[in-house]
């Protein structure tokens, strides 16, 4: 009896430990909605689909940490938009939007998450429930992007001359 009680402990201790983001990784779907699971790409991936408020794909995409991606979207509605949550946070946020985030998304993942990428179509628009076709790229890169280098500061006149370099 003392054995099962110590197994039930050791179990519930493990489940109590288990990282947060492995049980952050089952996003909530709206009715109709089909969950299409990726893997991280090798080349670019492109999906394409059709969004309507309630019947459109959702994907999840698995990124490891150090990886470079480029995510972009394509639509010829003005009602369709692009947005990408990551899962293994607790808050509903998205972390890029394209509705004001811009069509194009690149970044290198900080962390081993996992990302719900969610094409929609706009509740208020004015044509509710035509959906829009939309295309989503995804691209590997192979080296993060490189930092602009702020400008170098002119030199200016100076009615002194500079100092000779200090001998050590």
């Amino acid at each position: 009896m003392k054995d099962l009680s110590v197994k039930t402990s050791i179990a519930a201790l493990a489940l109590f430990f288990l990282p947060i983001s492995a049980v952050a990784q089952t996003p909530q779907l709206d009715p109709g909605e089909k969950l299409e699971k990726l893997q991280f790409p090798a080349v670019t991936m492109q999906l394409k689909g059709w969004t309507k408020f309630g019947n459109s794909h959702v994907y999840t995409l698995p990124v490891r940490a150090g990886q470079h991606v480029k995510i972009s979207f394509a639509t010829k509605s003005k009602f369709a938009f692009l947005a990408i949550f990551d899962l293994s946070k607790p808050d509903d946020e998205a972390f890029f939007g394209t509705d004001e985030d811009g069509m194009n998304f690149q970044t290198t993942a900080k962390e081993n998450t996992t990302w719900l990428l969610r094409p929609y179509y706009s509740k208020v628009s004015p044509r509710r429930g035509l959906g829009a076709p939309f295309s989503i790229l995804i691209e590997p890169l192979t080296a993060a992007p490189p930092q602009p280098k702020p400008p170098a500061e002119p030199e200016q006149p100076s009615l002194f001359p500079k100092a000779p370099p200090k001998p050590q």
